[in-house]
C-alpha cells in the first residue's frame, strides 16, 4: 500500500470565521489486524458524522500516529478579497507546505483539484472512505471549532461556539441585532441580503479585518521568525512603506513627531527603544480594536499595551490586564497582521508596559503575557 496525503476543507460555506484545510499523512496499516493502530484507523470517518467529543479524542490520536499534519487557514477578509475558489486553493497550499514527510499520492475530498502535482486525484465522499482524508477532515474541524469558540469569548452575543459561523437562525438574529463583525464574510449573499451591498461594503472598509492565520490559531505566539522567507523587519518595512502611520525608530519617540497618545505612551516608547526595539507604529486604531505600540526586536514583533495609573497603590496598570483584555489584544494583533499582509510565519509577542506617577515612570514591563 502507498502512503496517502489526505486533504479536506472545513468552513467553506460558513458566514463567518476562517476556512481551514487539513492535510494528513498516516502510516500504512499494520499487518496485525487487531493492532492498536489498525483499531484507531477503523474509527476514522467523515468529521461531520462524529460527535464533537469523538472528534477531539480522534484528533489527539491522529497527532500521535500521523507522519505529517498541516492546517492551512484563510480569513473571512481574504475570502472576500480573492473569492472562495482561490481561497480554497490558497488554504490547501498552506496546509501541504507544512507536510515534510514523504508520501506517494494525494487524495482530495470532493471534486475540486485544490493542489497541483503528480499523483493527485479527487474523490467525492473521500472523507468517509480514505483514512488520511478522514483524519484531515477531523483535525481541521477540531482546530476550526476551537477557534470559533475563541471568537465567542470575544463576542459572546453571537453564539459562535454553537453554530461555528454557519447560517443558522440564531446567527441571523444576532447579526440583525448586533451587526456585522470583522470576521463575517461580507461577500456572501446571505450577509449582503441582510444588510444590503452598500452597508456591507462600508463595513468592509473599517480597517479591521479578520485574522488570517497560516498555522493553528492556538500557536499565535509561537510562529516562525520570517515572513515568506524575508526577514521580519524588511517585510514589515515594505508592508508599511506606504502607510502614514509608519514611523522609524529615529523619530517615533520625539514629542514633535507624536500625533496621538499621551505622555505615558511617550515614556513607554522611549523605554522600548532603549531596550533595542524599533518602533514601527503608534496608536493604531479601528472601529473594533486598537494597539498602543507596535515594535520589533530580534525578528520578533511586539504588540504592546500601555497601562497608566497616576496612583500605583490601586495595583498598577498591569492589574487591569485580565484574560478578557488579553484576548482583545490578541485579536487586535491578528487584525493588524492581516491588514498589512504579514500573517505568514511571524513570531509575535503580546506585551504590557505599566506606568505610574506624575510624570509617568515605568513600573513594570511584561514582554510576553498569557494565561493558563
Amino acid at each position: 500500500m502507498s502512503k496517502i496525503l489526505g486533504i479536506d476543507e472545513v468552513g467553506r460555506g460558513a458566514w463567518a470565521g476562517p476556512m481551514a484545510v487539513g492535510a494528513v499523512v498516516l502510516p500504512e496499516r499494520e499487518t496485525e489486524a487487531d493492532s492498536e493502530y489498525n483499531q484507531f484507523v477503523a474509527e476514522l470517518d467523515d468529521s461531520k458524522k462524529l460527535t464533537a467529543k469523538k472528534r477531539r479524542e480522534l484528533a489527539l490520536e491522529i497527532k500521535k500516529y500521523a507522519l505529517g499534519i498541516g492546517i492551512g487557514w484563510v480569513s473571512a477578509a481574504s475570502i472576500d478579497k480573492i473569492g472562495l475558489s482561490a481561497a480554497l486553493k490558497l488554504a490547501a497550499r498552506r496546509a501541504v507546505d507544512q507536510i515534510t514527510c514523504d508520501y506517494d499520492e494525494t487524495i482530495i475530498d470532493g471534486t475540486i483539484r485544490l493542489v497541483d502535482g503528480e499523483n493527485v486525484s479527487t474523490m467525492p465522499k473521500a472523507d468517509g472512505l480514505i483514512a488520511a482524508v478522514s483524519a484531515a477532515s477531523i483535525v481541521a474541524k477540531v482546530a476550526r471549532d476551537e477557534y470559533m469558540a475563541r471568537l465567542e469569548a470575544v463576542w459572546p452575543e453571537y453564539g459562535f461556539a454553537g453554530h461555528v459561523g454557519y447560517g443558522t437562525a440564531a446567527h441571523r438574529r444576532a447579526i440583525e441585532e448586533f451587526g456585522v463583525l470583522p470576521v463575517h464574510r461580507r461577500s456572501f449573499a446571505p450577509i449582503l441580503k441582510i444588510f444590503g451591498a452598500t452597508s456591507a461594503k462600508s463595513s468592509s472598509s473599517s480597517g479591521c479585518s479578520g485574522p488570517d492565520i497560516n498555522s493553528s490559531p492556538e500557536n499565535f505566539s509561537a510562529r516562525g521568525k520570517h515572513c515568506s522567507g524575508v526577514p521580519l523587519l524588511d517585510a514589515t518595512r515594505t508592508a508599511l512603506s506606504g502607510s502614514l502611520d509608519f514611523a522609524s525608530s529615529g523619530d517615533s519617540v520625539t514629542r514633535s513627531s507624536v500625533q496621538v497618545g499621551g505622555e505615558a505612551e511617550d515614556v513607554a516608547a522611549e523605554y522600548l527603544v532603549d531596550r533595542g526595539h524599533e518602533i514601527l507604529m503608534r496608536n493604531w486604531r479601528t472601529r473594533f480594536c486598537e494597539v498602543d505600540i507596535i515594535s520589533a526586536k530580534d525578528e520578533i514583533l511586539y504588540f504592546t499595551e500601555v497601562k497608566y495609573r497616576a496612583d500605583g497603590r490601586a495595583g498598577g496598570g498591569i492589574a487591569a490586564v485580565d484574560r478578557k483584555k488579553e484576548r482583545q489584544m490578541r485579536f487586535a494583533a491578528e487584525y493588524w497582521l492581516q491588514k498589512h499582509d504579514l500573517t505568514d510565519k511571524i513570531d509575535v509577542r503580546l506585551s504590557v508596559v505599566s506606568l505610574t506617577g506624575r510624570p509617568p515612570k515605568i513600573g513594570e514591563y511584561v514582554k510576553n503575557i498569557g494565561f493558563n
